[in-house]
């Protein structure tokens, strides 16, 4: 069943009257407590943390309040979501390949929207089975093996580029956008401002000037939304809308969880209880790797984005010099079971797990009862693959629960645009919370900048001497260390 939007076939949309009490995501975290998890937090915790939210709430709201917190808001900006789509409608049928060039956020954003929002397999079906839509290529590393493979295969004259870089800096994605415009370049005058977009700062950046000279058309990632907070900006939404995703319903989603998201009352916070609770379990208990491990293939790559998002976002220096922040690790159901489950039951009881659920995954296939004279066969005739996969979710987190392993799971009535949205979001807000109850910023990446400062200065760039001979001056490699 398609879940992109597509000439002739209709986008997946969530149909209340399936599920009449499970319209919206839900966040059961029975086995992160006791007594279900022997292993848990102690079960009254939601109400005695409830003054630590309060004040993690009250700095999310203050920084809303001033401007500079800005994720937020994106789900209101029926202006830009009108301009993508109309790009879109009107590049449809003069083009066969989006292509992406982006890193960090600006890729793994994308990536999640179209894995988790169209078929399996989306660019290697046919024109007509993605109803007329584009391939998406996200190009989110420098490896020249793979770019150069890309440009094998892509006409550039039936494709729209976007160069995502809110800085315009970023020597990876600008190191693509000079080989890319050196080709459009060759094709003839007009041909770069026909395929490229922007997607960059409003105001300043050399993305900015060269849009300006050129006449690039160009989408404003708002100066008040970094990186990994931007899925739902232009830096998400024109890839997406590009290949034919509802936009509209994906910011519907995020607006519903925002809603539900700001109410100070804790036991009523999805994303307050998800922050409080992982937080908790690595400061109290130790648990500091947090495992989102989703029960849908395309699900897959929520995990990853959830890592940066997680990652870049708590792992920081508080101001009385301690190090925090949790390790979050990627996983999927049932796959890792047969891989990172063994250590997760008997590893180091260091980790916290995060199922994800589907409630209807829109299609599903019987066994067939088959070999009904081996009983270790005939057990799983006349059940369906879906059961199968949603039952070994069930048994994962008991086993791990009455292991003394905490888990939560994230419930999610179907894997549609609406609902990916409620995720987003979610996730956004608990990490603004944690920032908070960590007692950091969320919002900076301090950790990343000295390896950019010492490929700027390795690289010659203006302005970065200093890296480069603080580089220069690092250990060299010794030949009696290399074996």
């Amino acid at each position: 069943m398609l879940r992109c939007r597509a000439r002739g076939i209709a986008p997946r949309r969530f149909d209340p009257s399936r599920f009449p009490t499970l319209m919206a995501v839900r966040f059961d975290f029975t086995n992160l407590l006791a007594p279900a998890c022997p292993g848990g937090l102690p079960a009254d915790t939601i109400a005695t943390a409830n003054a630590a939210f309060l004040q993690a709430s009250a700095d999310v709201s203050a920084r809303r309040a001033a401007g500079t917190l800005g994720f937020p808001s994106l789900p209101d900006n029926a202006a830009v979501r009108a301009a993508l789509r109309a790009d879109a409608l009107a590049s449809r049928d003069e083009i066969d390949d989006v292509v992406l060039f982006g890193i960090g956020g600006s890729a793994l954003g994308p990536n999640m929207l179209r894995s988790a929002l169209c078929p399996p397999r989306w660019n290697e079906l046919s024109v007509a089975a993605r109803g007329g839509w584009p391939r998406l290529h996200v190009m989110d590393n420098v490896d020249p093996v793979t770019m150069g493979a890309l440009f094998d295969r892509v006409d550039l004259k039936r494709s729209r580029v976007l160069v995502v870089s809110k800085s315009g800096g970023t020597a990876e994605t600008m190191s693509q956008y000079l080989v890319v415009r050196e080709k459009l370049d060759a094709l003839g005058s007009g041909w770069a401002q026909r395929v490229l977009r922007f997607i960059t700062d409003p105001e300043k950046g050399v993305l900015r000037a060269i849009a300006g000279t050129d006449g690039i058309t160009t989408y404003d990632i708002p100066s008040n939304v970094g990186g990994r907070f931007s899925v739902l900006s232009p830096v998400g939404l024109a890839p997406a809308a590009f290949i034919g995703i509802d936009i509209d319903a994906l910011c519907g989603g995020a607006a519903a969880m925002r809603d539900r998201c700001g109410t100070t009352t804790l036991a009523d916070n999805p994303a307050g209880v998800f922050a409080v609770l992982q937080q908790l379990h690595d400061q109290t208990n130790g648990r500091s790797i947090h495992v989102l491990m989703p029960y849908a293939d395309a699900l897959r790559d929520v995990a990853n984005w959830f890592v940066q998002l997680w990652a870049e976002s708590l792992g920081k220096v508080r101001p009385d010099g301690r190090h925090v922040g949790p390790t979050p690790l990627p996983a999927l159901g049932a796959t890792d079971q047969h891989a990172q489950v063994q250590n997760f039951m008997e590893g180091p009881h260091d980790k916290t797990v995060t199922f994800i659920s589907v409630d209807a995954l829109g299609h599903d296939i019987t066994i067939p009862s088959l070999h009904r004279t081996f009983p270790d066969l005939a057990y799983l005739g006349g059940n369906t693959i879906g059961a199968l996969l949603d039952a070994e979710r069930r048994a994962t987190a008991g086993a791990l629960a009455s292991s003394g392993r905490p888990n939560g799971v994230l419930q999610i009535p179907q894997i549609d645009a609406h609902h990916v949205g409620e995720l987003i979001m979610l996730f956004e807000f608990a990490t603004a919370f944690a920032g908070a109850l960590y007692g950091i910023d969320a919002y900076d990446q301090p950790g990343v900048e000295l390896g950019k400062q010492f490929t700027y200065g390795i690289f010659g760039r203006p302005g970065f001497e200093v890296a480069r001979d603080r580089f220069n001056a690092l250990a060299q490699p010794n030949p009696a260390c290399v074996v």
